[in-house]
Order: structure tokens, then sequence, then C-alpha cells
């Protein structure tokens, strides 16, 4: 057992600060929802609330992942949890909903400066343990967003409100600051030589001249839509259409949470013995049979099934864009690479929150789960048609 802990401490200590800041993170999001319902948010106030988390990435995600390179990802890690902490703890002070939505949106303006840099920090430490991991850093961020975040968020809720709800997430902010510099500094940071700085744009034009890399920030965006989707609406529509508890609906953001680390931390050797292909396929077909459910579904047990579903499909795919980004990053640069994904992601968790304000109020919360079946079918197409090119066979 000791052997175990040595061979794999930079593993389990990188795992347990990723799940503490995907539990304050979880906290954040449920508390956002539950206090913009409270606050009469509803509509295109309630779909503004769910983009402002995601609009600051669309922003800063690049500009970061090149401020990583250049001056490292603990510096930055840190001062982006310490100015977090002290924005939510701002937000108890004005209890209007506008006020909720401005400084929502400034906290998203900092967050690439914590998950760009410790996702550069990971990539490099799968060269040494190797990409068949690739899935439990996010797999352990997403047990605390999803698992321990939700259930948290409505204990504390009850006992303290919305306010001691925020303080916590403040108080957990700061305290992922002071415990991330040893872990982040474990892996050394080699700044570019002066001479072979190249400017964002360059840069960005030859990420996005490579066919594979284009196909994994697709990749990318589905699959944040999807969460963002499921996450920020199925509170909604637990509470709403469906008369159940907060408790009651942190479940179902905590069952396809479950599916999806699951998928995130067991099943890496497996997708490696399916190959690219089958993994992507595999992946999209279960995600859009699980959209069909959820829209489908009457009672809370059907959305448990979707859920779970939803969470298998989401991390298969996810597994697949982990892996592959490190391999590029590993030949294009980490920093700009991991700061491509963080854009590609966060804009589609943007245009998935914005869904719900626009067209789901047209046609209903629930019936917006079809939309993504298109999406999910054409991604599976598309690695089809992107297997039969040597260029993109490998992503």
């Amino acid at each position: 057992m000791r052997g175990f802990f040595t061979r794999h401490a930079f593993l389990l200590r990188f795992a347990l600060l990723s799940s503490f800041m995907g539990t304050s993170v979880g906290l954040a999001k449920f508390t956002t929802t539950l206090y913009a319902l409270e606050l009469g948010a509803q509509g295109w106030l309630l779909a503004a609330m769910a983009g402002a988390q995601s609009v600051g990435i669309l922003f800063m995600s690049l500009p970061v992942g090149f401020w990583v390179e250049r001056f490292g990802p603990a510096r930055l890690f840190i001062a982006g949890s310490w100015l977090m902490g002290a924005l939510y703890a701002l937000i108890p002070a004005v209890p209007h909903a506008f006020f909720l939505l401005g400084v929502t949106a400034c906290i998203s303006f900092l967050m690439p400066l914590r998950f760009v840099s410790l996702n550069t920090v990971f990539m490099t430490a799968l060269d040494r343990i190797g990409h068949a991991q690739a899935g439990w850093q996010r797999g352990a961020h997403m047990s605390g967003m999803f698992l321990l975040g939700p259930v948290v968020a409505a204990s504390v809720i009850h006992w303290g409100g919305h306010a001691g709800s925020y303080w916590l997430i403040a108080g957990m902010f700061v305290l992922t600051a002071l415990l991330a510099g040893p872990v982040l500094r474990e892996q050394p940071h080699s700044p570019p030589a002066a001479g072979t700085r190249v400017g964002i744009f360059r840069s960005v034009r030859a990420l996005w001249a490579e066919p594979a890399v284009r196909t994994l920030a697709s990749l990318e965006f589905a699959v944040q839509a999807a969460h963002m989707y499921y996450a920020f609406y199925i509170v909604v529509i637990a509470v709403q259409q469906l008369g159940l508890p907060a408790l009651g609906a942190g479940s179902l953001v905590a069952v396809q949470g479950s599916a999806f680390i699951f998928s995130l931390i067991f099943l890496g050797r497996w997708t490696a013995r399916l190959g690219p292909l089958r993994t992507v396929v595999g992946g999209a077909v279960a995600a859009g049979l699980a959209m069909v459910l959820l829209a489908s579904a009457r009672n809370i047990g059907g959305l448990w099934a979707g859920g779970a579903l939803l969470g298998l499909g989401l991390g298969l795919l996810q597994i697949h864009t982990l892996s592959q980004f490190a391999v590029w990053g590993a030949k294009l640069g980490r920093g700009r690479v991991s700061g491509l994904s963080a854009l590609a992601g966060p804009t589609g968790g943007f245009l998935g929150g914005l869904l719900g304000g626009t067209t789901g109020a047209a046609i209903g919360l629930q019936a917006m789960f079809l939309v993504f079946v298109p999406l999910f079918a054409w991604l599976a197409w598309n690695s089809v048609r992107a297997h039969r090119s040597p260029q993109m066979i490998s992503a």
C-alpha cells in the first residue's frame, strides 16, 4: 500500500486538490441557480445568468494560456483564487438579480487563471504518469462539482441561507490558493525564450490550421454545451415542472455527475483498447439517446436514467479530448493548447446556457434536449469521415 502511494503521490495530491476545487465550483453553480430563482430571475434573465458563468472565459482563455507559458501556472492560479474568493464574498451584500448577474460575469473573467493553469500542469504530468490517467484530473474535479457540491449547497442553504453558502464558497477559494502552490510547483516551468515568442493571433491560426485540433475543439464544445444545459436547467425543470425540493434536484445533477466521473476514472484503459473512432462514436450515440430519454421523461426515474446515460456518453468523449489535447500540447505548446481547449468548452457552455432562455422559452426546457440529438449525430458521422484521413486519424 505504501508503495502505491509513493508511485502515485503526485496523481493523488492532484486529484485531492481538483476534488476540493470542484466542490467549491459545484457549490457556487448550484447556489447561483437557486439564488437566481429566489430573486425572481425568469426567461432571458435566467438564461443570462447561465451564460454569465462562461462569458469571461471566452475572452480570457487564450491569453491566459500564453501567460501560463510565460509566467508559470502557480502564480496565476493563486492570484485567480484570491480574487474570486473576494468577489463571491460580495454577492450577499446586494440581494438583487442584476447584481448577481454582474458579479457572476466578473468571476467568469478570472476563472481561466485557475483551470487553464491546472490543465497545463496536468498535461505536462501525463507524459510521466501515462495518458491512460488522462481522465483522473477532470474526474476528481467533477466529483466535487457534481456529487459533493450540489449536496453541500442544499444543506448549507437550508441552515445558513444563500449568504452563508456564498461566504463558505469564498473561504474555500482562499483555502485553495493556500493549498495549490506546492502541488502546482512540482512540475518545472521553463518560460519560452524571448526569440521564440509568437503573437497570440499567429499562434491561434497555427493551431486552427491542424484538422485534428479543430475536431477536438468541436468535441469539447459539444461536451460542455450538453453539460451546461443539463447542470443548469435540470434544476429548473425539477423544481418548477416536477415540483421537487432542492435536494431532489441536486440528486439529478449527482446522478449524471456520478456516471461521468465513473467514465473518466475507470474507462481510460478501456477506451485505449477501443481506439479513437469507436470511443467517439460510442460516446456520441450514448449522449444522443440520453437526450431523447431526458426530453420524454415524465418523472424523476426517467430523468435519472437519462442523466446516467448522458454522463457515460459525455465521459467517453471527454477522455478522448483530454488525452488528445495533451498529445497536441506536447507538439504545439501546452499552455496555448490548454487555452484553446478552455475556450472551446466554455463557448459550448455559454451557448448551451443561452439556449434555455431563447429556444427553450419557445419550445420548452425539456424539449430542448432534442436539439442536441443532431449535434451528437453529426459528431459521430464526422468522426467516421475524419478517421479516413491520415492527418486526423489520431484525433
